[in-house]
This record gives structure tokens, sequence and C-alpha cells, in this order.
């Protein structure tokens, strides 16, 4: 959770969020400001529906990115009970029912009345309309939102003023196990500061993490898990690792210990059981990686974390995608180039940019 501090003239203050006075107040906020929502891969987004009704129940937002994904926003305040469950499956079968289904059905049925309301006669229409760059090409946007609704490859957008673990765990499974599936967990504080709103949008990575929390200290204290600061404790393990693999985890160490000194990632080494060492090169602005690098017990291997690629470094995820290999979710390689490290480096240099401008 973000601290954000106020020096009065006298002392550090650690300010409180105002909070949402109720859902229709944060609602109006991601309708009127959707460009303030740090999604995966920073799309632009036209809102074209509010409260749209696809089947049973409405659903809040339905938006359109200019490549022609479709994205369904729920927006929910911690508080209220559906934020924990409810709201994933009330998500989940919004998608389902626009899977499959076709552009017209989805224009002349399910967003006729938004699109008109909106001042657009189609969605092709409602994206050119906003592209200021002259970027809009009719024939890819027609195929890409073909391929949104045929497949199913919908964005599900969560908004909250705060995550409930129990909520950030179910998306952490659905995007890990369903590769289709493109879900932005996202919170919003609100703070007031010398009069003024302040607003801090933050994406609640949906990579499983490996903190040490107070629910953990048990194990902790057993010798179970722990993690570590710095990449010390990762070199020291190298010594019993076998000499081929010990040479690719040093070099693969002295990588990350190079993005350190340019202050690109801070490093961790997390001690799971049975041994096995992880070496985390984290953005600082995230708490997240794009990779994480394991010693398993004499197995030496890399493991990509393609949310945060396409959120902090869409660019290089093309990159590498196009000269290398595919990303997913928690997909690993154990074919470790010069080349792959070269453009891994590219991509941590393009993360702390982007995170540096937000």
């Amino acid at each position: 959770m973000t601290a954000i501090w106020q020096n009065d003239g006298t002392n550090w203050h650690l300010l409180v969020p105002t909070g949402f006075p109720n859902e229709a107040t944060l609602h109006d906020l991601v309708e009127q400001a959707s460009h303030l929502l740090p999604l995966a891969g920073s799309p632009r987004l036209i809102v074209i529906g509010r409260e749209v009704q696809p089947g049973n129940g409405y659903e809040d937002l339905i938006v359109i990115e200019p490549a022609g994904r479709l994205a369904v926003i729920e927006i929910k305040l911690a508080r209220n009970a559906e934020a924990r469950r409810a709201v994933i499956g009330q998500v989940l079968a919004y998608a389902a029912y626009l899977w499959g289904m076709d552009q017209r059905t989805l224009e002349e049925d399910v967003l006729s009345k938004h699109l008109r309301n909106r001042g657009y006669e189609s969605l092709a229409q409602a994206v050119a309309s906003n592209d200021q760059v002259g970027s809009f090409d009719a024939e890819e946007f027609a195929a890409g939102i073909s391929e949104s609704l045929k497949l199913g490859r919908i964005r599900l957008v969560f908004i909250l003023d705060d995550a409930p673990e129990e909520l950030i765990r179910l998306v952490s499974y659905l995007e890990t196990t369903f590769e289709r599936l493109l879900i932005d967990l996202i919170t919003i504080s609100a703070y007031i500061v010398n009069g003024s709103q302040i607003l801090v949008p933050q994406h609640v990575e949906a990579e499983p993490k490996q903190e040490v929390t107070e629910a953990a200290l048990e194990a902790r204290s057993k010798g179970e898990w722990r993690l570590v600061e710095g990449a010390n404790d990762f070199l020291a393990g190298l010594d019993t690792a076998p000499a081929p693999v010990r040479t690719l985890l040093g070099r693969l160490c002295d990588w990350v210990i190079a993005l350190e000194q340019a202050r690109l990632v801070k490093p961790y080494t997390y001690h799971g059981k049975a041994g096995i060492l992880t070496l985390l090169p984290r953005l600082q602005a995230d708490n997240a990686g794009l990779v994480s690098i394991y010693n398993n017990n004499g197995s030496a291997y890399i493991q990509f974390w393609r949310s945060v690629f396409e959120r902090r470094a869409p660019v290089a995820l093309a990159h590498v995608e196009a000269s290398i290999m595919p990303i997913k979710q928690g997909n690993t390689t154990r074919e470790i180039s010069d080349k792959l490290l070269e453009e891994l480096t590219a991509a941590y240099k393009e993360a702390n940019s982007r995170a540096i401008k937000v």
C-alpha cells in the first residue's frame, strides 16, 4: 500500500485516504478520467457505455481500445461485500455473454442506445473520432474487434478504493491459469492536501508475491522460507550447484547486480522450501519484476511475468517475442542467451522510464 507523508512545517505526518462517499462518485471519476488508469500495455480507452446490459445484469462501463479489444469495467468500494468474490463472477458472466457475438449484434442489440447517447454511429466511428494522431486503420480495427469477440479476448478491469486480499488472490489465480484472460486490478486512493484532491491510482500486480507477512512469521521462524534484500544470498547458494549451472547462474547474478548498479532494479533473494533459491530483480515503483531467476537444486531457469511486461515494457515485449520467444504469464526458459539478456535489459530500462513518467 502506498504511504503518502506531508510535512506541515514542524513534522512529517502520514496522510489517511479520505475514500469515496459512494460507488457513484468513484464511477463518475473513472468515466470522466479513464486515462488515469494504469492498465497493462497503457492502452487509450474510449468509453462507450455506462450501466450497459449484456445479458442479465448491468456492467458499470464498457470501453473500446483503438486496437479493437473490448474491456468491461466493474467498480466497487472495498466495503461492499461483492468486492471479494461476487464481482469476479459478475464480470466473467458479462465477458462470456459477449464471447462469440458478432460486431453488428453488439452494436445494434447491446450498445446502440449508448453509442447514440455519446454521438457515435458505430464503434469504429467512436475510435476514429478520438484519434488525435491519425493512426486509425478501419481494417485493422475491424480485425481486432472480431478477434476480441470471437476468441473472448476481452479485458477485465476491477476498480476499487482498496483491494481485499481475497480478490487479489482470485485475480492472480485466473490470470496465471487462463492465459487468454487479461485482467487489471486497479485501486484508486483519494487524499486531500491543502484543500486539493490528490488521486493515487495503482495497478495491483497479479503476480503471486513472495512477501513476508505477519501470518508467515511462524513459518519464517522455522526456517522454511524467507525473503532477503540483495543478491548476496543467491550468490552464496551457487557453491553447491553443478559447474555448468553455477556458471550460468553466476552470469545471471552479475546481470542483476549490473541492473541494480544502474538503479533499474532492487534485487531480493527468496529462500523457498526444499532449498530452492529465487533471485527477484524488482522494479521499485511496482515491487514486482519482469522476470524471476531460479536455482532449483542444480537447475537454472528464468520465469517471465507477462502482465508486468504489458504494463511497463510493451515495446520490449514485442521485441522479445519477435526475435526470441513468446512471453506468457509464468512461462520459463533454460535457454538464456546474451541476446535475451540484452532485450531484458532494454525492457527494464523501458519499465523505469514509464515509471518515472507516471
